[in-house]
């Protein structure tokens, strides 16, 4: 089992006794908030099992369904997360209108200030853990996995400093006002998480920074006088594809175009994890000095 996959079981484990935690506090004290959080921390849980299981799928090797492999299961499991947590944003923040309609006392403030701030640190630690993996490997799904814990975590504190700050007022009017709290940064979490798992579904270009190592490593090994044009990138999950036309010497042949070609791809896979390049040669068709000056001279690679 590598590594992703071992962090996103990690991460469906915690969710789940979290889970328990807050939905018997939250029924036990008739907190709102709490119970904001056991359904924020369900819809973790759900996110988790999705991360789960297309961190399995996209690992998988390229078959003859799917010939550029199975990366972008994580950006669709993205998407899904990010919907999840749309839907529990809007029903948190139903639960809480009803809540202040009513007027209603919560119960068992200490155990529930309590149970949310373990939740706050327990997901911290976990969220880190995602966070390191999905830097690692590069897999959105689990960088979205931690976003969701990463958001528990303020969230978590901030129910917990509200059921401290109706212990010291005696405003039982704070739980829901906290709840829609909670809810609000919630719904941010989700737009950034569709942003960002959506973009590679339309065939984004990589970062700016990426495309300049890319750029950087042609020229790098190009011999100095080949140039390029029609750089294209793109990504898929964890893995990221890269095209591009060489312009050769005319008098190159098969195996110096081949040699270059060999050289650039494997300088800018050095340079950058989980790519693929691709690279059409074309013969220069204008003659200049610095062609000139490389005919017949044996390439350096």
């Amino acid at each position: 089992m590598n590594k992703k996959v071992r962090t996103a079981r990690l991460s469906i484990i915690s969710n789940t006794c979290l889970i328990i935690m807050k939905t018997v506090v939250g029924i036990m004290s008739g907190s709102v908030s709490i119970i904001s959080e056991a359904i924020h921390s369900t819809m973790d849980l759900l996110a988790s099992i999705i991360a789960f299981f297309s961190v399995k799928i996209s690992d998988g090797p390229p078959d003859e369904e799917h010939p550029y492999g199975h990366g972008k299961f994580e950006n669709i499991s993205g998407v899904i997360e990010a919907l999840l947590i749309f839907v529990a944003a809007i029903w948190i923040i139903y639960e809480a209108v009803h809540k202040i309609l009513i007027k209603y006392e919560v119960e068992n403030l200490g155990l529930g200030f309590i149970v949310m701030f373990i939740s706050s640190v327990v997901n911290f630690f976990i969220s880190r853990r995602l966070y390191k993996v999905a830097k690692e490997t590069d897999s959105i799904a689990l960088e979205a996995d931690a976003l969701h814990l990463k958001v528990d975590v303020y969230t978590s504190l901030g129910v917990a400093i509200g059921l401290f700050l109706i212990w010291i007022t005696g405003y039982h009017i704070l739980d829901p006002i906290f709840a829609i709290l909670v809810a609000l940064l919630i719904l941010r979490e989700s737009f950034i998480l569709l942003k960002t798992a959506y973009s590679p579904l339309l065939d984004v270009k990589l970062a700016d920074e990426e495309i300049d190592i890319i750029k950087k490593a042609i020229r790098d090994k190009n011999f100095g006088c080949m140039a390029f044009h029609q750089l294209r990138t793109r990504k898929a999950g964890h893995l990221k594809y890269v095209d591009l036309h060489l312009v050769v010497p005319q008098d190159y042949s098969v195996k110096e175009s081949h040699d270059m070609c060999d050289a650039i791809e494997k300088e800018i896979e050095r340079m950058i994890n989980n790519i693929e390049v691709t690279i059409h040669v074309e013969p220069c068709t204008k003659s200049c000095d610095d062609c000139e000056s490389y005919k017949g001279k044996t390439l350096p690679y």
